[in-house]
């Protein structure tokens, strides 16, 4: 069962003149320490734009797919873009994001969160899938 569906897509020249201008007061307010972690790993001013980029699409798209945008306790680091252990990215909700995510779940079933993201300069997307199947 789908629960909600989301995609943005993100200027990433935006994303750099907002790094740019703002730095870690950007970063600090958007992203979360292990985002910051990985996207600061990209040392080509290029590379670590897109990386932050395709994480903002992300939490956009998220939270349109919550349906709250930010709004009702969702805020931007309540939504961390992680990796399972194959290497497919999802995310990690957290307090308001993962208390609509619970509140949108039928009793007895269980949800899924299906990330995509991808760039291709000067844009980065995102496309979230959030889904509920039984438990067990």
């Amino acid at each position: 069962m789908i629960l909600g569906i989301g995609n943005d897509l993100v200027d990433i020249r935006r994303i750099a003149r907002s790094l740019d201008r703002f730095g870690d007061r950007f970063t600090q307010r958007v992203f979360t320490e292990t985002e910051r972690a990985r996207a600061d790993t990209d040392t080509h001013p290029d590379q670590r734009a897109a990386s932050y980029a395709k994480r903002y699409a992300a939490k956009e798209a998220m939270a349109k797919a919550l349906g709250t945008g930010y709004a009702d306790g969702v805020h931007f680091c309540d939504m961390e873009v992680a990796n399972l252990p194959n290497g497919q990215p999802t995310m990690r909700l957290t307090r308001g994001a993962l208390a609509r995510l619970q509140a949108l779940t039928p009793p007895g079933m269980v949800a899924h969160i299906h990330l995509s993201m991808t760039d291709e300069p000067p844009l980065a997307q995102a496309f979230v899938v959030l889904s509920a199947i039984p438990k067990g």
